[in-house]
């Protein structure tokens, strides 16, 4: 069966620029004391931290079924993923997302993909992931979406 696993984090420099808190809680309460400064930047930071780890993402291909985050989806309800890139990828964001679409965007991943949703009782008619490798995830849910090939024999 077709597997496919990715974490998708947000922006990567987002840690480093994170790093900032402290010496900007230093600025602001070292009038006060020092130790207070240097504790409540740590403090701080790894509490940002703590978010931007619970601001990843998973997508997983696994047994017939797609998951982004909290959402699961069997494949046989899915229509064939589209990998967007550029200025496709910033449009299917803006301009072109439709509000009822379901969607897993991080910031900072710039490439998209589309997987229109087939089934009628559902009023998603799309999902829009955020991922690093576009056209490995669009690849394994079309293949995942096409029945095994028998072989009869002779």
């Amino acid at each position: 069966m077709t597997t496919y696993h990715e974490r998708v984090w947000p922006a990567k420099w987002i840690p480093w620029a994170l790093l900032l808190v402290i010496p900007a809680s230093l600025l602001v309460l070292l009038p006060v004391s020092w130790i207070a400064g240097v504790g409540t930047g740590v403090i701080l930071y790894v509490a940002c931290l703590a978010l931007w780890f619970a601001a990843a993402g998973t997508l997983e291909l696994r047994d017939g079924m797609l998951s982004a985050g909290r959402a699961t989806i069997d494949v046989g309800f899915l229509g064939e993923a589209h990998a967007l890139y550029a200025e496709d990828a910033f449009a299917a964001r803006g301009r072109d997302l439709d509000p009822r679409a379901w969607l897993m965007i991080r910031g900072g991943v710039k490439d998209v993909v589309r997987v229109p949703v087939t089934d009628e009782d559902d009023p998603t008619p799309y999902w829009l992931l955020s991922t690093r490798s576009a056209h490995e995830l669009a690849a394994a849910i079309n293949d995942a979406r096409r029945p095994a090939a028998s072989f009869e024999s002779e």
